[in-house]
């Protein structure tokens, strides 16, 4: 076991953050838990410290204030080893398509800011010369849908970023790993008729991230692995059938 890594864990009031975040404190890593609501991280910390006793510090970052991200990363007590960043923001695809703050949201949520972070410290970790960067993304970003394009739009944004990172940092010896959940049992999709072959749990996707991050050494994952063929097969329908099915 790892007793003295660090984790970075950015959106740590998420179920898919508190899930991944008690998997890296069960196998000895410190934690430092960020979110926007420092209260509800508060809890997160308070819980997976009774259960692991691991040191978990908590950090208050919102991923809208990119202007504050460095001085965010300058209050750190240690740079950490590995960062995964679960931030995301479902949003509401009809109600963007007329409401441009809310797809400013949605868009800036789920690629602008996480990409800007991320970036930032990669050139951190480039700095020192070590480093791990894990960005979840989604595979409603390999191909754009009628239902959900704003989200889609943005989640295949900030893949082609982590791949684009993953081009630049390889030969310096640092990691970026693009994992993509498909459908999760979270509170954001509470309500959601889910199909269960194609739904992990929150611990099913914090497990894979830490597998892939810490010990498979794999840069892309489908956290189900059923997700690969499926969005293979969508990926290859043409366009002039795909815009009429309604998805």
């Amino acid at each position: 076991m790892e007793h003295s890594k660090t984790l970075l864990l950015v959106g740590g009031t998420s179920d898919i953050g508190r899930a991944t975040a008690l998997h890296y404190a069960q196998a000895g890593w410190q934690v430092q838990l960020a979110a926007r609501n420092e209260e509800d991280a508060r809890r997160n910390a308070d819980d997976i410290r009774s259960r692991t006793g691991a040191e978990v510090t908590v950090h208050r970052i919102d991923i809208l204030e990119t202007g504050a991200f460095e001085s965010f990363v300058d209050t750190l007590s240690t740079l950490p080893d590995t960062v995964v960043c679960v931030v995301g923001e479902l949003g509401d695809q009809a109600r963007g398509q007329s409401d441009i703050s809310h797809a400013s949201l949605v868009l800036r949520t789920n690629f602008e800011g996480p990409a800007l972070l991320l970036g930032l410290l990669a050139e951190r970790f480039l700095a020192r010369g070590s480093g791990t960067l894990v960005g979840v993304s989604s595979v409603a970003g390999d191909r754009g849908r009628g239902s959900n394009y704003l989200y889609g739009a943005a989640k295949a944004g900030f893949t082609a970023f982590l791949s684009g990172l993953r081009n630049r940092l390889a030969p310096k010896g640092l990691r970026v790993v693009t994992v993509k959940p498909g459908f999760v049992r979270t509170q954001m999709t509470a309500g959601m008729k889910l199909p269960p072959v194609l739904t992990a749990e929150p611990c099913e996707v914090g497990r894979a991230i830490f597998t892939a991050a810490e010990k498979s050494g794999r840069d892309v994952i489908y956290v189900r692995p059923i997700w690969r063929p499926v969005m293979m097969v969508i990926g290859t329908i043409p366009e002039r059938f795909f815009k009429r099915l309604r998805l």
